[in-house]
Order: C-alpha cells, then sequence, then structure tokens
C-alpha cells in the first residue's frame, strides 16, 4: 500500500516598513536610487557609531500586532544576532529574540469554503541587511548597503499550514492588512514582503513533525506555491528511498524550478544572541497603545461585513470595491456625495470591467 504523506508548513514573514528613515539612523528608505547612496556610518557599521531607535518602527509594530490580534509585550527589548556575510556590514544584526514585541496572534484565513485560523508565535522588529548582486558574467558579488537599516517587522506562523493554496491565503490575508494599515506597500518583486518557507513531510494520520528545511529566494506568490510542491516531492522522494532529509536552508531557483542547499539550518544558540548595550529597553505602555489603537483604520474583513449588512453589496462585488483601504475610501465618498452606494457599486464594476472589443 503507497504511504500517504502530509505537508506542514510554517511561514517567516519579514516585511519592510514604511518609514521614511531607517530603523536606527536618519538615511532615506526610498526603495532604488544609486548603490551605496542611502548610507552613513551608522548604517555601514563604522566604528564607533550608534544607533538611535526610530520611534515610527515601534508605532507600526504595534498597529500590526493589534491588527493580527497579538499581546503586546509591553517591556521589550532588542538583541544582538552575530553572524558574518557580506550583506552584514557590522558582523551582527540587531533583532528581538528574548523579548519581542508582540507574540500569541492569529489570522483567520478561508480556502473555499473552509475557515482556518493561522497562529503567529511571535512578532519582532530588526533591520534588514544589504543587498548582494551577483554578476554571473564577472563571476564577482557586490554589495548595496542602500537596504542595510531598512526597519522590518519579522512574523513568525506557528506550523499550521498544509498546503499551497493554505500559505497564499495566509500571506494575502497578511498583505491586506498590513497595506490597509499603511505600515508598508507589501510589494513583493521589490522585496518589501519576502517570505521564508519552512516545510516538512510526515505519513499522514502521525503527530510527530519530520525534519524540517527553510526556502528562501521566494519573490511571488507563484514561486512560493511551485517552492512548496517542489520540496514537498523532494523529501517524499528522500524518504521513499530510505534516506534522511537534513535540516538546512535551501535556495529556490524559480527559472530552473529547482531547489539546492545553502548552508546548514542554524539554531538561535548558533548566533550567540545577547541583548544589545547600545539600545535601552523599550517601555510600551497602555496609554500608548490606547493612541495607536484609536488610529486603526477599518480593516478589510469588517468593511466586507460592513458593505453587505449597510449597503447590501453582493459579496463578490464587496470583495472588488474593498481590494484596497484607497478604493474602498473612493467608494465611501462617492457614495456618501450622492447617497446612492447601489448606483456608485454598478458604476464601479462598469468602469473595471475589461473593455470588449466589437464582434464582427
Amino acid at each position: 500500500m503507497t504511504k500517504q504523506y502530509e505537508t506542514v508548513i510554517g511561514l517567516e514573514v519579514h516585511v519592510e516598513l514604511a518609514t521614511k528613515t531607517k530603523i536606527f539612523c536618519s538615511c532615506s528608505t526610498e526603495f532604488g536610487g544609486e548603490p551605496n547612496t542611502h548610507t552613513c556610518p551608522v548604517c555601514t557599521g563604522m566604528p564607533g557609531s550608534l544607533p538611535v531607535l526610530n520611534k515610527k518602527v515601534v508605532e507600526y509594530a504595534i498597529a500590526i500586532g493589534l491588527a493580527t490580534n497579538c499581546d503586546i509585550t509591553r517591556v521589550c527589548r532588542f538583541d544582538r544576532k552575530n553572524y558574518f556575510y557580506p550583506d552584514n556590514p557590522q558582523n551582527y544584526q540587531i533583532s528581538q529574540l528574548y523579548l519581542p514585541i508582540a507574540a500569541n496572534g492569529h489570522v483567520e484565513i478561508e480556502v473555499g469554503d473552509k475557515k482556518k485560523k493561522i497562529r503567529i508565535h511571535e512578532m519582532h522588529m530588526e533591520e534588514d541587511a544589504g543587498k548582494l548582486i551577483h554578476d554571473e558574467w564577472d563571476d564577482t558579488s557586490l554589495v548595496d548597503y542602500n537596504r542595510s537599516g531598512v526597519p522590518l517587522v519579522e512574523i513568525v506562523s506557528e506550523p499550521d499550514m498544509r498546503s499551497a493554496d493554505e500559505v497564499i491565503a495566509y500571506l494575502e490575508k497578511l498583505r491586506m492588512i498590513i497595506q490597509y494599515l499603511g505600515a508598508s506597500d507589501c510589494k513583493l518583486q521589490e522585496g518589501s514582503m519576502r517570505a521564508d518557507v519552512n516545510l516538512s513531510v510526515r505519513e499522514a494520520g502521525t503527530e510527530k513533525f519530520g525534519t524540517r528545511t527553510e526556502m528562501k529566494n521566494l519573490n511571488s506568490f507563484k514561486a512560493i506555491a511551485r517552492a512548496i510542491q517542489g520540496e514537498r516531492e523532494r523529501q517524499i522522494e528522500l524518504l521513499e528511498e530510505g534516506k534522511a532529509v537534513i535540516q538546512e536552508t535551501r535556495r529556490w531557483d524559480d527559472n530552473k524550478e529547482y531547489s539546492y542547499a545553502m548552508r546548514s539550518k542554524e539554531d538561535a544558540k548558533d548566533y550567540r544572541y545577547f541583548p544589545e548595550p547600545d539600545l535601552v529597553p523599550i517601555v510600551i505602555s497602555d496609554e500608548w497603545i490606547g493612541q495607536i489603537q484609536k488610529k486603526q483604520p477599518e480593516l478589510r474583513t469588517e468593511k466586507l461585513k460592513r458593505y453587505q449588512k449597510e449597503f447590501d453589496i453582493p459579496q463578490y462585488d464587496a470583495q472588488i470595491i474593498t481590494g484596497s483601504r484607497h478604493m474602498a475610501e473612493i467608494f465611501e465618498e462617492a457614495s456618501a456625495i450622492c447617497g446612492k452606494p447601489k448606483k456608485v457599486r454598478q458604476r464601479w464594476l462598469l468602469e473595471a470591467s475589461p473593455r470588449r472589443c466589437p464582434t464582427g
């Protein structure tokens, strides 16, 4: 009898925040620009330079935490994550391990007619690394530090997903929440939203997790779906041949639809974390959380319910209108002016429909 396998997936989602300046210095976070022009001694790791925390980063992180049903850590702090790589100018990254800013949250996804809660283990703030640019013609690698120090939140899920469809639904839900908050544009093609996929397989019906691998270099939802299918098949093939799955980080090549090993998967002890000595702990008061909570916009899930109830708009139409916060605001403003939301909806959908060429 052929064995049946279950896929177990957890995600580490990195989101670049929409601040004008970096997390610990006043350099611009604007995407693009000539290489190494959005830099200073702090974000290039020069000796003697000291970080100063950008308050807006903390506020965005709290807003995302609240919107994803997380508990906000009232006293959190930063830690040093030590590793050596060319795009990491300090030879360490300022991140959060011991006291992350948020934890124990969840978001609800829908796949087909089924709803499911995906738990969020934790969310922490950290600085982004630079970007390595590989020149295959010259067989060289160049480093652009414009991205170094751009503020990130990393959202770590529990291993609650079982298919590529659930992964994409989770990512789309996170992206919509964060875009509605205005905390990030979440453009995968520009790297402002990136997902690392932790995947293992196990025999169906068993409780013990298999050995997981981490998939990197995933810059589109289609690439993520293909990588999940490819890694699932690779691990099952190894198990069927009686071989062991090695815990490692793998890089996905979407053009070749193939992954290859980058390095063995590190544990926290390998990074030698310790409290960041140049930054004081962050004390988050109930008053500060309350101020941020009052500014939270109505999110898409709530808008969908309200539009159907208040405006008597069909669910499909409401989903189109609420596809972005900006478009939903235009719809509401137009409806307020004329007092006829159904007419606005009809006109909206007519304008949104693809132009049809006359037949003949």
